[in-house]
């Protein structure tokens, strides 16, 4: 079985149901959500097991193993930023992060995979971004800060306790069970507010969004099947991988979408070109690694994934 901390969150649910696709069984944890998501209610109690835990107690985490005969994690589950004080959200991730290694050891599994952040690669001018980037001793945020961190942290345990380690380097993911409004891009507030009806709404203090800015949007359904790949490979070459799409996606092209799924939505009036402070070019990852050593190819291009999502929020499974 794999084990998937964070396991009923947003990335976690995916990778939990391309895991089952892939034949694999699954135990989930999580700490508050009680919401079990309709894609995965049919697996609860049989080939998927839902565990409550606090990935900070360190008795609680390695009984785990005492329960279920568990040969992989994927470690996702974290502190979400300002729900604590500074130090002790860094202190609550760093515990689990160490709880999950540790348990990796005990329990002898087969590989862990570490959730990071295309975040790391801030201050990097080559773009698209390649794992084997020098990436600069500084970060712009706490997510970035800590999952820095964390990598040279997990990778200098893996090289010596011989623990197959995989960072995942994940790019602005979006869909279903994510977030209707995110403060790095503004995807899911676009996708949102056409469905609502409503024109969406950039008003201060939320940042505004130009039609030629872009980053690396990955559905999320192409970002659980490419962890769960990942987890699964026979053999990797690399202990770091970038997981996203692989290209910019613009919001002027998201935009267009969402006109062609919902043509009765608010018109969505993006300024036109590049926002104020915009790099010279917007930043993607190089997902050749990720391709190579498992197959993977995204199989949602903007206006299959606005579809999907669209037809998921109108169904009424969340707004």
């Amino acid at each position: 079985m794999i084990l998937i901390t964070g396991g009923l969150g947003f990335i976690g649910s995916h990778t939990a149901r391309a895991l089952l696709d892939l034949g694999e069984s699954c135990v989930l944890t999580r700490r508050r959500t009680a919401r079990i998501p309709a894609f995965l209610s049919d697996e609860i109690g049989g080939r998927a097991v839902v565990e409550d835990l606090d990935v900070t107690d360190r008795e609680a985490f390695l009984d785990l193993g005492e329960r279920h005969e568990i040969t992989g994690i994927v470690h996702l589950a974290g502190a979400a930023i300002g729900a604590l004080d500074p130090v002790d959200e860094f202190e609550v991730n760093l515990r689990g992060l160490l709880n999950a290694l540790r348990a990796a050891s005990a329990w002898g599994v087969r590989r862990v995979c570490v959730a990071s952040t295309i975040g790391v690669y801030a201050g990097v001018d080559d773009v698209p971004f390649r794992e084997d980037a020098a990436l600069p001793m500084t970060a712009p945020h706490p997510i970035p800060a800590y999952k820095k961190s964390s990598e040279l942290l997990a990778t200098s345990v893996a090289e010596r306790s011989g623990l197959d380690l995989v960072n995942l380097r994940i790019a602005a993911i979006w869909g279903p069970l994510g977030r209707p409004e995110s403060v790095f891009f503004p995807v899911p507030r676009l996708v949102h507010a056409a469905v609502r009806g409503e024109a969406p709404d950039f008003s201060a203090p939320r940042r505004p969004a130009y039609g030629g800015d872009g980053s690396d949007y990955c559905y999320v359904r192409d970002c659980g099947r490419a962890i769960a790949l990942l987890q699964t490979a026979e053999n990797l070459n690399h202990r770091t991988y970038n997981v996203g799409s692989g290209r910019v996606t613009t919001n002027a092209e998201v935009v267009t979408a969402i006109r062609t799924v919902l043509p009765d939505a608010p018109a969505i009036d993006l300024p036109n070109g590049r926002g104020p402070g915009a790099p010279a070019r917007d930043a993607y990852l190089d997902i050749t690694r990720l391709r190579e050593d498992t197959g993977f190819e995204p199989a949602y291009d903007v206006e299959r994934a606005v579809r999907d999502y669209a037809g998921w929020l109108t169904a009424g499974h969340e707004r």
